[in-house]
């Protein structure tokens, strides 16, 4: 049987230690994979903290890839991938290593104990829309496209954050 290919998108970030080399290696580490293709990355940002704003400034992109993971396995993936890494959670937004949240899965809707996809939170987030405009402006969630939502979004001490368009390709 052919395997079935899905666009996901996927958004990447932290604030302890070296974030940058963090989301180099997981990129890295997904893009080894059999089962998992790097389209696009964007560019990296750094972000003031939301939610809990008595930490450092965040690092964060987003990825395009195309995998052939089930949608709860691409999470399971990523969760792996920060374990890894020493990903230890401690609380809600706080400091972190490294975080991969999968945003979309192709057109699916999912809503499971484990999974919520689209990320149900991502509209909100200048964070994860500006990267994610870099690599699908007209990618359509919840009805509006990125782009859009984008527009509507508090964008407030986001500065681009890389020297080069191909960040994550070079060493730090």
């Amino acid at each position: 049987m052919p395997e079935i290919w899905t666009s996901a998108t996927l958004g990447l970030g932290g604030n302890i230690g070296d974030p940058r080399a963090a989301m180099t290696k997981a990129l890295a580490a997904l893009s080894d994979r059999s089962d998992c293709r790097l389209v696009s990355v964007s560019e990296l940002y750094r972000t003031p903290p939301w939610g809990k704003t008595d930490q450092a400034d965040f690092f964060n992109s987003c990825a395009l890839i195309e995998t052939a993971l089930p949608a709860e396995a691409l999470l399971d993936l990523c969760l792996d991938i920060e374990c890894g890494m020493k990903r230890v959670r401690l609380e809600r937004w706080g400091p972190r290593t490294i975080d991969i949240d999968v945003l979309t899965y192709g057109d699916a809707q999912v809503l499971t104990e484990r999974v919520e996809i689209p990320h149900p939170r991502m509209t909100e987030r200048a964070f994860v829309l500006m990267p994610l405009a870099d690599i699908a402006p007209d990618l359509v969630v919840k009805g509006r496209r990125v782009i859009e939502w984008l527009a509507d979004a508090d964008k407030t001490g986001i500065v681009r954050a890389n020297e080069k368009r191909e960040w994550w390709a070079t060493p730090a």
